[in-house]
């Protein structure tokens, strides 16, 4: 799963994408619509970076009656860990 930190960095590269994973760090799971509230940009853009995030392994959906809440998704932040530990250790060898 090398490409999945590749997929985790490009996915937050975007300061709405990391406002997204900061919120639902912070909030815990959300639907779409509490997210944008809190953000500069409206329900569908939301929708368009959680879709990126999902597909970057570091969010998931669940789906609550008529609406889908999102929350972080560890693994993916768990192969981002691995991948920059590891460059740290190469760069900076005991």
């Amino acid at each position: 799963m090398s490409d999945q930190w590749e997929s985790a960095l490009d996915a937050l590269g975007d300061p709405t994408r990391r406002r997204i994973v900061e919120r639902l760090r912070a909030a815990g799971p959300s639907a779409v619509g509490a997210l944008a509230a809190e953000l500069p940009v409206g329900r569908p853009a939301v929708s368009k970076h959680l879709k990126v995030l999902e597909g970057a392994g570091l969010v998931v959906h669940e789906s609550a009656g008529t609406r889908n809440l999102y929350a972080l998704a560890p693994e993916g932040f768990t192969a981002l860990q691995r991948w920059l530990v590891g460059m740290w250790d190469d760069a900076f060898p005991e």
